[in-house]
C-alpha cells in the first residue's frame, strides 16, 4: 500500500467518524459504533469502511442497512472535506474483531481457562 493511499484511508477514518458522530441526525444511530479502518482502492474510486457495533445482532444488522443508505449523503459531507477529485464510493462492512478479542479476554481471564473436553 502506497503512502498516499494509507492517508486517505486515515483522512477517510477521521471524516466519517466526524460526520456520524456530528452531522447524522437519525435516533437509530444512538448504538456504539467504531470505525476501525477503511481501505481505499489503489485508484481512489471505492472505500470499504469496516465498523465494529457493539449490540444485539438485530441493532448491528440495523445498523449497518442505515450506513449503507446513508452512504450517498456521507460521501457529499466528505466532498468538501477530502483534496481529492473524487470522493470514493464507500461501502460499509461489519468487523467484529473487537467483540472477537473481547471474548478471548474473557476466555483467558477465566480461573480455568477454556475448557477443555476429555477423550
Amino acid at each position: 500500500m502506497s503512502r498516499r493511499t494509507e492517508r486517505v484511508n486515515d483522512l477517510l477514518r477521521e471524516e466519517i467518524s466526524y460526520i456520524l458522530a456530528r452531522e447524522m441526525k437519525d435516533p437509530r444511530l444512538s448504538v456504539l459504533l467504531t470505525i476501525t479502518r477503511v481501505q481505499v482502492s489503489t485508484d481512489l474510486q471505492q472505500a470499504v469502511v469496516h465498523v465494529s457495533i457493539m449490540g444485539t445482532p438485530e441493532e448491528k444488522k440495523t445498523t449497518i442497512e442505515l450506513l449503507r443508505a446513508a452512504a450517498g449523503f456521507i460521501q457529499r459531507e466528505l466532498k468538501p472535506k477530502l483534496a481529492t477529485k473524487l470522493v470514493p464510493f464507500l461501502t460499509f462492512k461489519l468487523d467484529e474483531s473487537i467483540e472477537e478479542g473481547m471474548r478471548m479476554f474473557q476466555l483467558l481471564d477465566t480461573p480455568q481457562g477454556p475448557k477443555q473436553e476429555k477423550t
